[in-house]
């Protein structure tokens, strides 16, 4: 599809009860072209509704940079 992404399942494991899909990050990813700002934008959309709690704020930038590196590594964009 011209280097743009055809189709796509996306879910996040370990940050609920069951696996984490999330169709609007999906949609966001078909029809783009892999790279950074796609796969950011992705990790935005996934996280959007996210909390925190005292003492783990960080994970929150913990499964951002791992959406996106799991999606480089995916797409062949991996570094």
């Amino acid at each position: 599809m011209d280097g743009r992404i055809a189709g796509a399942r996306i879910a996040l494991g370990g940050v609920a009860p069951k696996p984490w899909r999330d169709l609007e990050a999906e949609m966001a990813l078909v029809g783009a072209t892999p790279g950074d700002a796609a796969f950011s934008e992705v990790a935005d959309i996934m996280l959007a509704g996210a909390t925190t709690r005292s003492g783990n704020a960080f994970k929150l930038e913990l499964a951002r940079r791992t959406i996106v590196a799991v999606l480089q590594e995916l797409s062949g964009e991996g570094r």
